[in-house]
């Protein structure tokens, strides 16, 4: 359990930090093993020091919260059957929770923890940023799609016309060929016996 924060892996460190109630945390379990304590320690320091803690620096998960990061996150799949509801630490409880605990290695870990929210802080605004730059050549383009979008449509007839071609006229009958004689109908009649009585 006491694993030195540099032996973590960096990618390893920020696939830790989930999104919950649209907030960037991390779990008492995973940011106990990062400081070098027990999860039971880490939340007993968190329970004496509550005024510390307000909800937005850290917050019990609902039943049903836990169930989606049991559902999603590999590593916790032993909380799966833990009675106890984990804890969600925010950047600032990230940070405190290093205070309370007061170790050099929460110290020290801290830093990284720090970095990693940084991080995936700035790739979320870099993806907003490009998301906004995408709407505005949208808009700018909108008039100019209109014009391309007809064009479109009207090679995508002309496509569908050769490849389903309407139905050809018909050919008209062709002249038959040798001697034909033609009679007109010879009008029969049928004489019919009269019935006896």
């Amino acid at each position: 359990m006491n694993q030195n924060p540099a032996t973590i892996p960096r990618p390893a460190l920020e696939h830790r930090i989930l999104t919950i109630r649209g907030d960037r945390v991390i779990l008492d379990n995973d940011l106990a093993e990062l400081y070098g304590v027990s999860t039971k320690r880490l939340n007993e320091q968190v329970k004496r020091n509550a005024s510390r803690f307000p909800s937005d620096f850290a917050f019990l998960l609902t039943p049903q919260e836990k169930a989606e990061v049991v559902a999603n996150c590999d590593h916790l799949a032993h909380l799966k059957f833990s009675p106890v509801l984990p804890r969600a630490f925010t950047e600032h409880g990230a940070i405190m929770a290093a205070n309370v605990l007061n170790s050099a290695q929460a110290i020290q870990s801290s830093v990284f923890v720090i970095r990693a929210f940084i991080k995936m802080r700035t790739a979320l605004s870099d993806t907003r940023e490009l998301a906004q730059k995408l709407a505005a050549l949208e808009q700018e383009l909108k008039g100019r799609l209109d014009i391309h979008e007809a064009a479109i449509v009207n090679v995508l007839q002309r496509i569908m016309t050769i490849l389903d071609p309407p139905p050809a006229p018909p050919e008209p009958p062709r002249p038959q060929i040798g001697f034909h004689i033609k009679e007109e109908g010879v009008p029969y009649r049928v004489t019919r016996k009269p019935a006896r009585t």
